[in-house]
């Protein structure tokens, strides 16, 4: 470790209570933004919103607009808004077989990123890769390496993210893996180590639809299949750290094996290798790849057809049953799986409409693209708020 990332000491700012904290995050996700406007979102007097944020201002974490944004007579209103590199994250994606890591600013700016392959994804491999991406970037940043705030780590699969402990991830074959203690010893940083697709939920919280939306579900589609859930003013982690499993809900054929260990996940016939493995079978050719299935079915193969029909089988029902529950005003169908969209639509559009019940059904669903660039921004968005999240206020605050 070079001697300047050991004497690194994280930029946080001081937020005496919850409230300052939410406070702060009305800013980052709303900003420019009026007093004014920050207490008709938080139901808090002026006065009281000038008091946090002063704080705020003093230290460099906040400015306030030169100019009135609006006004009422002989009252200006000037909005306030994040300085974007006062903090800064370095975020981390972890696939099987590469790394993504991005540097990411509090202004949702990506200021530098890198991309490691894997020859193997153990842990000590895979730490070791990590330390390597985070010392890289930190050495990209320069002098705005004062303001890094600490480095998210997003995996898939159950993580305690308290403890930074990756206790099962099927996917990467990990079980009661340590990843946030041993990045904090190579790199001597705050680690946060989070479920990939509670943080990408977290991004969209911050810097997505959970801008303009009271609730929504972000469903990714790919080498797994997963739903991030935000409702009631957060992101849903569950009391045990698992929420939003809907791969793993058992809507599928009790034949399909997941790699989980169990049977009729959706996971089992809707990721992208279960897909590729179907149609393998199907044709008894172990050598062909996903863009051979997605090629086959373009060309109206009846195998490969049939794979995608099955997957969008499964996850219209899955996502249809996610929004039976919660009822979110929007679904994101995100994730690298979609480029293959248009194969599995139709099946899962009517699937969808079959299941979803009454006015749950009129949730938007939009399909968007996300990259691993994007995930690696979740995982620096998870770092940055937890590096402002501090205990439930007290009546007194």
């Amino acid at each position: 470790m070079s001697a300047t990332l050991s004497e690194h000491v994280a930029r946080r700012p001081f937020l005496g209570t919850a409230t300052s904290a939410e406070i702060f995050t009305r800013i980052i996700t709303h900003g420019p933004v009026s007093r004014l406007d920050i207490g008709r979102l938080t139901g808090l007097s002026q006065a009281k919103v000038t008091k946090t944020v002063r704080p705020l201002i003093e230290a460099g974490y906040v400015t306030v607009g030169e100019h009135a944004e609006h006004s009422f007579p002989g009252r200006p209103v000037r909005p306030l808004s994040v300085v974007p590199r006062s903090m800064i994250a370095i975020g981390v994606k972890v696939n099987v077989d590469e790394i993504f890591a991005v540097t990411m600013s509090l202004g949702n700016e990506v200021l530098g990123s890198t991309r490691r392959r894997l020859k193997n994804h153990d842990p000590d491999s895979t730490v070791a890769a990590i330390v390597k991406s985070v010392e890289s970037l930190i050495d990209q940043l320069g002098d705005l390496a004062a303001s890094l705030t600490g480095v998210g780590v997003s995996v898939s699969g159950d993580v305690d993210t308290t403890s930074g402990i990756v206790r099962h991830s099927p996917l990467l074959g990990w079980s009661h893996v340590p990843l946030g203690s041993r990045l904090a010893d190579r790199l001597g940083l705050p680690i946060t180590v989070e479920n990939d697709v509670h943080a990408l939920a977290k991004s969209e919280h911050w810097f997505g639809v959970g801008t303009n939306a009271e609730s929504f579900a972000i469903v990714t589609i790919g080498a797994g299949i997963g739903c991030g859930i935000y409702v009631n003013d957060d992101v849903v982690v569950g009391a045990h750290g698992v929420s939003g499993e809907i791969g793993h809900l058992p809507l599928a054929s009790s034949d399909a094996v997941c790699v989980c260990g169990r049977r009729g996940c959706v996971e089992a016939v809707a990721s992208s290798d279960a897909i590729r493995d179907a149609v393998r079978r199907g044709h008894d050719d172990p050598d062909l790849t996903l863009a051979d299935a997605v090629r086959l079915a373009h060309e109206a193969d009846p195998i490969a057809v049939d794979a995608f029909e099955r997957a969008g089988t499964a996850i219209g029902t899955a996502v249809a049953t996610a929004v039976n529950l919660f009822g979110p005003e929007v679904v994101v169908i995100a994730g690298e799986g979609v480029m293959e969209y248009d194969l599995y639509e139709r099946r899962f559009r009517e699937e969808f409409a079959a299941h979803a019940f009454g006015a749950a059904a009129n949730c938007r669903l939009v399909v968007r693209r996300h990259t691993f660039v994007d995930w690696a921004r979740g995982a620096a968005v998870a770092a940055l708020r937890e590096a402002i999240t501090v205990a439930p206020a007290s009546p007194a605050d």
